[in-house]
């Protein structure tokens, strides 16, 4: 039997490499991001955490549920939106094609139309490879990597988080799972773009909904943060409409959980999002 170890949501967010760069204007504006990534991946390898399972938000999908499920992720990525800020940044991580058969296995199983594919040239997104540079920089464990649907429902989205838990306790693996998006995700449109727009944020409504959100986590009040998330991924501009959080709280158990809200770092805007790093325990 496999089991789920560990659970957090996760920013992915291209600034956390600037903030590393020599002589950039945002040199060490993320140290506290950065550190928490880090921390998390201290736990996991800590708690032998054999493979991660990575919902990406920024591997957007028009077609159906996608899972990269090769034997080997190695590449050098450059971001399309943002070369500036991730430019050939190499990563050489483990799959785990088995756990990535069975998610889709188990999704099929339940209805939805999920593909795990095995192909040398589907390389990661960076919404699994940011995390992973800072959690899992000598690949550790595997790395499975889910895209999120543009064209889906909150529904399926559910129930492809529910297949993942399914997958996992079934597998022989130690897992952990990581929700990868921001919280609020409207961003600075062009024209306001530059060093003040990413550490600021776009919308104070929405920073006020992010911070209840947290509350809500810290309360333990899952129920009421679950009632109002479809709500808060339409109107607070949710990355990948929060299908992330969507599976991660499906992965956990839904209504069931009562784990603890653990943040790891202060929540922080980035180009006009909500960003922050929190661990979701689950009882070992």
């Amino acid at each position: 039997m496999g089991q789920l170890v560990l659970a957090a949501k996760v920013t992915h967010v291209p600034s956390l490499m600037l903030s590393e760069a020599p002589g950039s204007p945002l040199r060490d504006a993320r140290k506290a991001a950065v550190g928490s990534l880090r921390e998390l991946g201290r736990r996991a390898k800590q708690r032998g955490v054999t493979s991660f399972v990575v919902f990406d938000t920024h591997w957007l999908s028009n077609f159906g549920y996608h899972i990269n499920a090769n034997a080997r992720h190695r590449g050098a990525f450059t971001s399309h939106e943002a070369p500036q800020m991730i430019q050939d940044l190499r990563y050489d991580l483990p799959g785990d094609t088995r756990l990535g058969e069975a998610i889709a296995g188990r999704a099929g199983d339940a209805g939805l139309n999920v593909i795990a594919h095995q192909v040398a040239s589907l390389g990661l997104e960076y919404g699994t490879i940011v995390p992973m540079h800072y959690m899992n920089p000598d690949g550790f464990a595997k790395v499975v990597s889910v895209a999120s649907p543009l064209f889906t429902s909150f529904e399926e989205s559910r129930i492809l988080g529910e297949a993942v838990r399914r997958a996992i306790d079934d597998s022989g693996e130690r897992v952990a799972v990581l929700a990868s998006g921001s919280l609020s995700h409207r961003l600075w449109p062009n024209k306001k773009l530059g060093p003040e727009a990413w550490t600021s944020i776009a919308s104070e409504f929405n920073r006020q909904v992010d911070l209840r959100v947290l509350e809500l986590w810290q309360s333990r009040r899952y129920r009421e943060f679950l009632d109002m998330l479809p709500d808060y991924a339409t109107k607070c501009n949710g990355e990948g409409g929060m299908a992330d959080t969507i599976m991660l709280f499906a992965a956990l158990g839904w209504h069931d959980y009562r784990g603890a809200a653990e943040q790891l770092c202060d929540y922080f805007p980035s180009s006009g999002s909500g960003q922050v790093n929190v661990e979701f325990h689950v009882e070992a």
